[in-house]
């Protein structure tokens, strides 16, 4: 058994180094610049084009693009260029926090606080001259009100309006158009027209316009960047979970700690108990229990003995092994779980919105209306002035504030009703995907279940005392569940001397009157036919054994929640690495019809794809690291806040408490998200609809522009203030 494992794990092993493989090399690029999904398929394309590129995948919420690619015939910088030449500036991201997004997100911050501050002065002074018209103001005052805005406007113009005036100076030079392109047309001219204005001592200037259509579009612009910004690239917290340095021990028996990246296959290793194992490979010396739960999901350690294999990043529990190394850092099973999600995750940012198809349409619509409005003022006979007056007034008016707000403030009200609910929504778009959920898959341990074993039934005190007394030293799950039991019963604990632990076998200490065993049936002189993998026994001198028995409980309220989630007409399955017949008993108590159990990392991806192409929109719920693949490839996905990092990290929102509960609120709010969206959609045509003709028509200034712009603003914004505080159903 153990050469064949040995030959399995080596074969694939070798597959990584196999020199007759074409070889193909992966970088991540970081493109800030991609806003939408016409951007998504620039920059595919551009990669696409080049000879030796054999894959691109850009992401729309990471702003980054995977590229696979031949290093023989193309180079980084030759994708660097390809980018630069469609108008995107492109960089190698290098491992670590997502510091550029936040440096990002602080700058638009900034921008927006100038933008703000610089109109609501200009607003002041606007007011002040609008006031003054009845008379009481002298020309020379209201004309220094004009020089004192222009002094106030053009600095802050200059500063605020750079995300937009790059974003459209990058389109214009790869000769394409984006939604950045007329807001930077209507600011600048509006701005300029309103500076040659105020030289000619004109009353017509419209300073006020051009700074709170800027504070209003960074407002917009932020709130949407700073919800893409939380998701942080979850493969990276991986190498969190691999040991960086390993016990080696040499020909001469000496041990020497190396560093884990430079582990070889045929090394022997050393591994400590409470050791994290440094490679994957077979254990050659020693017996010991493993966890695995961040692998398979089982909560039962499993005992390994020489010719069991092992796998880096589970934590040896109970004892040292020596093991021979099989597959090492990129090799192991914890690489290739990594690659799995960063393939997965690469792949959801295809997820295109509606606002984001709406303006591959709307910014030429826009162009087009605003020089056809200029066109037909001068054949009309009207001078350049008011033809680009009216122009002015186009742009202005037709810059999609209110389609640029529809979606980013409904998602952050939802996302503040998901915060006070326990619920920290992570994902751009996850409430858009949530609302398209129609199956959900659930994980068994630690998602239905609490995670943990419990001790169940009833024992007698003296003997739970015993046990715990045992337990107290050992970092076994079923130890910790004994002492955990009879403290919540009130039971003083002594802990016990002299205590040693046999790896997969259990706890022996030495009396006067015999030996106390804690631990299989077979360490307590019992039969093997009275093993079970869920108990324990305490052996103690002159008594008959006792049994306790543990169950993963649970959550207190899965039965109800999986009730709603059927009424709602949700499928429903429970996907698994634990046990078969664990994950059949759970699914069953629980009511859930469909269940599979013993499902590896590529399985659990495998079957997502299987429902996905048989038209279903999935909601992944899962807690390991053998999930986070899965949480990332799924349409949608939640992982409880006692996941591990990298879950977390994967999953669209993360859920905090014991109950499943909060399944079921983000659903709700995500459907309700979903109809808001699309009504704030219907109101921004409609002010489209009403005003796009009055002002070609001359009769909207671009004053009034502005203001109109900002009411369409204002009216999204308050009806996705409903969604706060109402009152909502699964089924509604």
């Amino acid at each position: 058994m153990a050469g064949a494992l040995k030959q399995e794990i080596a074969a694939r092993t070798a597959a990584h180094s196999n020199d007759n493989e074409p070889v193909t090399e992966r970088v991540t690029l970081a493109v800030s610049e991609m806003h939408c999904g016409a951007c998504i398929h620039e920059v595919e394309n551009a990669l696409s084009a080049i000879d030796g590129v054999s894959n691109a995948r850009a992401n729309l919420s990471l702003r980054r693009v995977l590229v696979s690619f031949d290093p023989h015939r193309v180079g980084l910088d030759q994708l660097i260029e390809a980018l630069a030449g469609a108008g995107f500036t492109a960089a190698e991201l290098a491992p670590g926090p997502n510091a550029d997004a936040e440096a990002h997100d602080g700058d638009l911050l900034r921008r927006l606080g100038v933008a703000g501050f610089a109109a609501m002065n200009i607003m002041l002074l606007s007011v002040s001259v609008w006031a003054g018209k009845s008379g009481e103001m002298d020309a020379s005052v209201e004309t220094l009100f004009h020089w004192i805005s222009a002094l106030i406007a053009l600095p802050a113009v200059v500063y605020a309006g750079q995300p937009f005036f790059k974003s459209a100076g990058g389109a214009l030079s790869a000769r394409r158009l984006n939604m950045d392109v007329p807001i930077s047309l209507g600011v600048i001219l509006a701005t300029a027209m309103s500076l040659f204005q105020t030289t000619r001592g004109s009353e017509q200037v419209y300073f006020d316009a051009a700074v709170t259509l800027l504070a209003f579009l960074l407002a917009g612009r932020y709130l949407d960047q700073r919800t893409r910004t939380r998701a942080a690239g979850a493969a990276g917290n991986l190498i969190g979970l691999r040991t960086m340095t390993a016990s080696v021990i040499g020909t001469d028996g000496a041990i020497e700690r190396r560093p884990a990246r430079s582990l070889v296959p045929g090394m022997k290793i050393l591994s400590a108990a409470g050791e994290r194992i440094a490679a994957d490979g077979v254990v050659l010396e020693e017996e010991s229990d493993v966890d695995e739960s961040l692998i398979t999901g089982e909560t039962l350690p499993r005992r390994v003995a020489p010719g069991e294999p092992v796998y880096a990043g589970t934590v040896n529990l109970t004892g040292p092994l020596v093991i021979e190394a099989a597959a090492t850092d990129e090799g192991t099973v914890l690489a290739e779980i990594g690659r799995l999600m960063l393939s997965a995750e690469q792949g959801r940012g295809k997820y295109v919105r509606l606002a984001d198809q709406a303006a591959r349409l709307y910014a030429p619509a826009v162009h087009v209306l605003g020089l056809s409005t200029f066109i037909g003022w001068m054949m009309a006979g009207a001078g350049w002035e008011a033809a680009l007056t009216a122009a002015i007034a186009v742009l202005i008016i037709t810059c999609p504030c209110a389609l640029a707000l529809a979606v980013p403030v409904v998602q952050v009200v939802a996302s503040s009703r998901l915060f006070s609910r326990g619920i920290i929504l992570k994902a751009a778009d996850g409430l858009e995907r949530l609302a398209e959920i129609d199956w959900v898959v659930l994980d068994k341990t630690g998602t239905l279940t609490m995670g943990e074993p419990v001790l169940i039934g009833l024992q007698e005190s003296s003997a739970l005392a015993a046990a715990a007394a045992l337990g107290s030293a050992s970092r076994h799950p079923y130890s910790r569940a004994l002492v955990r039991a009879a403290s919540e019963r009130g039971i003083a604990i002594v802990p016990a001397q002299g205590v040693c632990e046999v790896p997969g076998a259990g706890l022996v200490r030495t009396t006067g009157d015999g030996e106390v065993r804690l631990g299989s049936a077979l360490w307590c002189g019992l039969d093997q036919g009275e093993s079970r993998p869920d108990e324990v026994w305490l052996k103690t001198p002159g008594k008959a054994p006792v049994a306790f028995r543990f169950s993963d409980a649970l959550r207190p309220d899965a039965v109800s929640v999986v009730s709603r989630l059927d009424a709602g007409g949700y499928a429903l399955e429970v996907l698994s690495g634990d046990r078969s017949e664990a994950v059949e008993r759970v699914a069953h108590d629980a009511g859930i019809r469909v269940w599979r159990g013993g499902r590896k990392p590529d399985e659990k991806i495998a079957r997502l794809a299987a429902l996905k192409a048989s038209g279903r929109r999935v909601l992944m719920v899962g807690d390991g690291l053998n999930d986070a693949p899965a949480l990332a490839a799924a349409h949608a996905s939640l992982s409880p806040s006692s996941a591990a990092d990298i879950s977390q990290t994967a999953a669209d929102a993360v859920f905090q408490g014991h109950r499943l509960e909060p399944i079921v609120e983000a659903l709700a709010v995500a459907r309700a998200a979903r109809r808001m969206s699309l009504e704030n959609f219907a109101i921004a045509i409609v002010y489209n609809v009403f005003f796009v003709p009055l002002a070609m028509a001359g009769l909207v200034t671009p004053l009034i522009a502005a203001v109109a712009m900002s009411l369409s603003s204002i009216t999204v914004t308050a009806n996705a203030l409903r969604l706060k505080t109402k009152k909502l159903e699964l089924g509604s």
